[in-house]
């Protein structure tokens, strides 16, 4: 739906509230035949009795076939085309940890990195290494030098980094030098334009630099970047959909995304009980609420179904709470699939419910990959689709038309 069209239907007198919680990675796949999902195989009697109660389906994060990263999946929940609105994750990593991103900087996201004795990535997080060891790390690489280009590496959480260049005429339209896969040298960085030929130049010889000064480190001793990016100037939460808007997440990424759409971030003890603690605490304060619970996602990529499953049943155990606070519309879903078998993103579907007491139930008894897939929001509905019904269901649309 365009902006321009539903911003010109909005009931700005409402005063619904409308929640999105957010399993990060949340669908999955059997790890062996005939077996069942992640989310099927958890316990989740609140979920389960939510879901009787509210419209489900399957929802598509991009298009059918495409694997989404975390930045497109999120901005498609938040109701932004990710293929018309397309952010590259170094922005999202600034803005997600404060850092003051100007009009002309470019930002990547870097992760350290294990490289082995022929240059080959061993582990592209190098063993989720500590923010406090990639402290010490940007401490070393505080060395670097580039000529006319200001340098900015700052820790994010864990293995992740960001780094920002300053300077003159710096372009963003740079691929990624992560493989993405091990056993495989990095990538170089490649110029997709003239205007970031420069840029190019200049990110090669600052990865030339941090191999040297990082070569007898362990176990990381480089770093892999991807998301090239320059901020953008793109309409808001509140300013198409008249909202006072929130973010719970405790990943920057996550914030980062959150505070590109117009989101105040809200700050909790990094903890599934704090985050729906501060959701408590600042319910009376906002319209709408993005509440994001990443350890599923986690162990999806490192291939636990067990460890999944349980952040599942965890986040099912607060469900109570959050009902407690009597929202107009809650949503469960998650961004993305993150099967525990493939260790990775995939492109297969994801589960949703949607909750309000105008909702038209459908049927569906528990929540789960086969269950919902006859659900009334269908088996494929587009992602972007989400935000208007939470709209609607909240009451916050006017009718078209006489």
């Amino acid at each position: 739906m365009e902006f321009d069209f539903i911003r010109e239907h909005v009931n700005p007198d409402k005063t619904t509230k409308i929640v999105l919680l957010v399993l990060d990675g949340l669908g999955g796949l059997p790890m062996n035949p005939g077996g069942l999902t992640e989310l099927e195989a958890a316990s989740t009697p609140n979920l389960d009795a939510l879901a009787a109660q509210s419209i489900c389906g399957l929802h598509e994060p991009v298009e059918t076939g495409i694997t989404p990263g975390s930045g497109p999946a999120h901005l498609g929940l938040f109701g932004y085309d990710p293929i018309k609105y397309q952010i590259g994750r170094g922005v999202l990593s600034a803005l997600g940890i404060g850092f003051d991103l100007q009009e002309a900087d470019v930002a990547a996201r870097g992760n350290f990195c294990t490289l082995d004795a022929e240059g080959r990535v061993a582990d592209r997080r190098a063993g989720r290494i500590s923010t406090e060891k990639s402290e010490e790390l940007i401490g070393l690489l505080d060395q670097i030098e580039l000529p006319n280009v200001e340098i900015f590496l700052e820790p994010v959480k864990d293995y992740r980094v960001l780094l920002v260049l300053r300077g003159e005429n710096l372009g963003g339209d740079l691929s990624d030098t992560d493989p993405q896969e091990t056993g495989v040298p990095p990538l170089e960085p490649q110029s997709r334009s003239p205007s970031s030929d420069e840029t190019g130049r200049l990110v090669e010889e600052f990865l030339n630099q941090t191999r040297e000064v990082l070569a007898d480190q362990k176990p990381a001793n480089m770093i892999l970047l991807r998301g090239f990016s320059k901020l953008p100037d793109w309409p808001t939460l509140p300013q198409i959909y008249r909202l006072k808007a929130a973010a719970i997440a405790v990943y920057p990424m996550y914030r980062g995304v959150a505070r590109l759409v117009g989101m105040e971030p809200l700050e909790s003890d990094g903890t599934l009980d704090g985050e729906f603690k501060t959701l408590e605490e600042h319910w009376e304060d906002f319209d709408y609420f993005f509440v994001h619970v990443k350890p599923t996602d986690s162990a999806g990529e490192d291939g636990d179904f067990e460890r999944k499953v349980k952040y599942i049943e965890e986040t099912d155990a607060q469900i109570p709470r959050l009902l407690d606070l009597e929202p107009d519309v809650l949503i469960v879903t998650g961004d993305h699939s993150t099967p525990a078998k493939m260790k990775y993103h995939s492109w297969h579907p994801v589960p949703v419910l949607l909750w309000s007491k105008y909702c038209r139930p459908d049927g569906v008894k528990v929540f789960g990959e086969r269950a919902c897939i006859s659900g009334g929001l269908g088996p494929r509905i587009p992602v972007i689709d989400l935000m208007p019904l939470a709209m609607a269901h909240a009451r916050r649309l006017e009718k078209f038309g006489a």
